[in-house]
């Protein structure tokens, strides 16, 4: 298995793959704007393509296996405290994980790690996971933070399992969009100064 950059080739691919991860929450806002586009994956496609959206190709590092994209991981460094965007601007449901969001700014954010079903439980977002770890240091972070829901047991193990340790939470506003009840974590993780890579 190989980790690439991905390219605007990919976006469909990418678009795909944030459904998987986002369990309900992209199509709900690509829906919105769906407008004269065939299906909400060509809608998710196009917002890839963005060359200034944090949702692009750009921000995206690909799992690849015998030429065939089995995941991917999309992740960027947060602005700092003073460009946070007002809570108002965001639905009242998404507003919990903005908050969270926005309470470690400069950290290196992984918005979605996703893997195809077909290749799941082969190490996909253990190799993906430790190259935000090398990403982060290219952009100069010192520490990784990620959201995860209660109910998303495995992923949270995974986590959890690579170092990753709960900072705070938020409880979930519920929506039609998406299944979570419950808790959203935020977890972050610290780079080592003796990892090498900084």
């Amino acid at each position: 298995m190989e980790i690439r950059k991905a390219t605007i080739k990919d976006c469909r691919s990418i678009a795909e793959l944030a459904l998987i991860a986002g369990e309900g929450i992209p199509a709900y806002f690509w829906e919105q704007s769906r407008k004269n586009d065939p299906d909400i994956v060509t809608v998710g496609a196009h917002r890839a393509a963005s060359e200034t959206d944090n949702f692009s190709y750009r921000n995206v590092d690909l799992a690849v296996q015998e030429n065939s994209i089995a995941g991917m991981i999309l992740a960027y460094r947060l602005p700092d405290a003073t460009h946070a965007e007002s809570l108002e601007v965001f639905p009242r449901f998404i507003q919990p994980l903005i908050e969270l969001e926005q309470s470690v700014p400069g950290s290196f954010y992984i918005n979605m790690l996703a893997a195809y079903p077909e290749f799941r439980n082969k190490g996909v977002g253990s190799k993906l996971m430790s190259q935000a770890v090398k990403l982060a240091v290219i952009n100069g972070c010192n520490r990784i933070s990620v959201e995860v829901f209660e109910q998303n047991e495995g992923a949270l193990r995974l986590y959890q399992r690579l170092g990753y340790n709960i900072l705070d939470h938020r409880d979930v506003i519920p929506h039609p969009c998406h299944p979570y009840t419950g808790k959203v974590y935020l977890l972050t993780m610290d780079i080592p100064a003796d990892t090498g890579l900084r």
